[in-house]
């Protein structure tokens, strides 16, 4: 767990220039504080203990502004840059080092059973505003732009925006 909370750390020093130090990243960071939570209510999650995973995830909402339901798979090195808004559906999968901004919903169409969540590869960015809906896929090193409201897959590479998003952009 901590290799991963370190992980995590670094990449946000990696993708914010405003961030000072590792130690201010820890303490004052609500990316950082939303997914540790969110590691310890999936740990809850996992073993079927629902109540104190919601537990978890709530308090760390009301803390952060981050909503990330206990059932979202997450990778190593998410970073979401300022957060408040962002939420994150209980099948939801995103892959390692993704960054999200501010706004960002990866959300479900209805009341489907069963994935009903986006799937988003590596080294995705998603832009501040942006609505991913339905059981979708973001393809690895794909860019999502701001307010872009994503229903249908996006290749791996390619750039998305406008409502509804389509591709303006690809890159080797």
């Amino acid at each position: 767990m901590f290799k991963n909370i370190k992980y995590d750390i670094d990449s946000i020093m990696k993708n914010d220039p405003a961030a000072r130090n590792r130690l201010e990243v820890f303490l004052l960071y609500p990316s950082i504080h939303a997914v540790i939570n969110h590691r310890i209510a999936n740990f809850f999650y996992k073993r079927k203990m629902f109540f104190l995973a919601r537990l978890v995830s709530q308090l760390s909402r009301h803390f952060t502004g981050i909503e990330i339901h206990p059932g979202a798979k997450i990778g190593k090195g998410l970073f979401i840059d300022h957060g408040m808004g962002v939420v994150i559906g209980e099948t939801a999968e995103i892959g390692d080092n993704v960054i999200m901004y501010h706004g960002v919903t990866l959300g479900g169409t209805g009341k489907n059973k069963g994935k009903r969540h986006p799937t988003v590869g590596n080294n995705v960015t998603i832009g501040s505003g942006a609505k991913v809906l339905g059981p979708i896929t973001l393809g690895d090193n794909s860019k999502i732009g701001a307010n872009a409201v994503v229903l249908k897959d996006i290749p791996a590479n390619y750039t998305a925006v406008g409502i509804p998003a389509k591709l303006v952009g690809h890159e080797d």
